[in-house]
């Protein structure tokens, strides 16, 4: 089960999930247009049920009646200007949200494991040169944040207080990525999504806050990260039962003024980038990860290298917008194939076993 499958990392997550064999239902609000999921034509592919996690009941019902696994937990309000406009439907999303998942997967005997999708803003950040660790403190000054950093707190709590000494063996973990970029994101005031609109009408790009610093990351990297998780949790519950970062090496973390310069250069335009002054932002304007925990227990590092996570955003929009009524299901498909391969050819620990254990995974799921 993947709650937010519609979403820009719930459909790509879908998708993989689906070509690997398994049988996946999601949950989530009606998909926005455009979007990966109705640009992949997704619902032909696999279960689709609307919801919302709000609704405790709504949750309780469809989790029960699925009986699923394992649980995916993508589902958000994912946008921090969004937070401080609705902040109230922001912590009723991300915190309480969150509890509805993890009670209904406690109540369903079905479910071995649940891998809950935090945020890398889950810090209390003090825009230090140092990326944080999975234990450094909670925090977060904008309703976003400290939503998230809520969740964190009740991950733990359902892990410590019910998963550890209940009855039942389930393993309950929190992944951390955040300023994931990729393909089929047009969400609104995110930073790729702003320019490739820009791009595609050869219009001025404007930069809220372009001297910024954040990981970006590429939004196979941390799915890539959670199925393997996933599967960890399924074989050793207790073990991998943590807070795990998903990052890139902290020194490919850029600016947003450098990120936006190289999507120009490889889309091919000349456009003017601007800052734009008459948004009032309150966004951190400097945030590290550090994945070392990740690398060493969990045998997971990112693939793509310098540029290739911003070649590969721009490869697809520019498939999408030479032809927008297309179905991009294989094109997708295609990405996930190209990133396997190049995975096991830089010898990534956990693309090995992945590659090994896959068919065993999938029929454990």
């Amino acid at each position: 089960m993947i709650t937010g499958h519609t979403g820009f990392k719930g459909s790509r997550l879908a998708i993989w999930l689906t070509e690997l064999g398994a049988e996946v239902t999601g949950f989530s609000l009606p998909a926005a247009d455009p979007g990966l999921y109705m640009s992949t034509r997704l619902e032909k592919k696999m279960h689709s049920i609307e919801g919302d996690i709000r609704n405790k009941q709504s949750v309780y019902e469809t989790v029960a009646l699925i009986k699923p696994d394992i649980i995916f937990h993508l589902a958000a309000q994912p946008l921090v200007l969004d937070s401080y406009i609705n902040p109230v439907d922001t912590f009723e999303i991300n915190a309480q949200g969150s509890v509805h998942i993890l009670e209904a997967g406690m109540r369903t005997p079905s479910v071995k494991a649940m891998v809950m999708i935090t945020t890398d803003k889950v810090y209390e950040n003090y825009e230090s040169l140092q990326g944080y660790k999975e234990e450094d403190r909670l925090g977060g000054k904008d309703p976003y944040s400290a939503s998230k950093a809520m969740a964190e707190i009740a991950i733990a709590s359902y892990r410590k207080s019910f998963a550890e000494t209940g009855e039942k063996s389930i393993g309950i973990a929190s992944a951390r990525a955040g300023n994931v970029i990729g393909g089929g994101d047009f969400a609104e005031n995110r930073l790729v999504p702003d320019i490739m609109r820009a791009l595609f009408h050869n219009r001025s790009i404007y930069l809220r806050n372009p001297q910024s610093v954040r990981p970006w990351i590429h939004a196979l990297e941390p799915l890539s990260g959670y199925l393997w998780l996933g599967y960890c949790l399924l074989t050793d519950p207790k073990k991998y039962s943590q807070a795990w970062n998903f990052s890139p090496p902290e020194t490919e973390a850029i600016s947003c003024r450098q990120l936006a310069k190289k999507i120009v250069e490889l889309w091919g335009n000349d456009p003017v980038i601007e800052e734009n002054t008459s948004i009032s932002t309150k966004e951190m304007n400097l945030l590290r990860l550090n994945g070392e925990k990740t690398a060493e227990l969990l045998q997971w590092k990112p693939i793509y290298h310098g540029e290739e996570s911003l070649q590969y955003t721009v490869e697809w929009y520019k498939e999408y917008i030479s032809r927008p009524e297309s179905d991009l299901y294989e094109f997708c498909v295609s990405e996930i194939k190209q990133y396997t391969f190049l995975a096991k050819q830089r010898n990534a620990e956990w693309a090995k076993a992945y590659s090994e254990h896959s068919q065993r995974m999938m029929c454990s799921v």
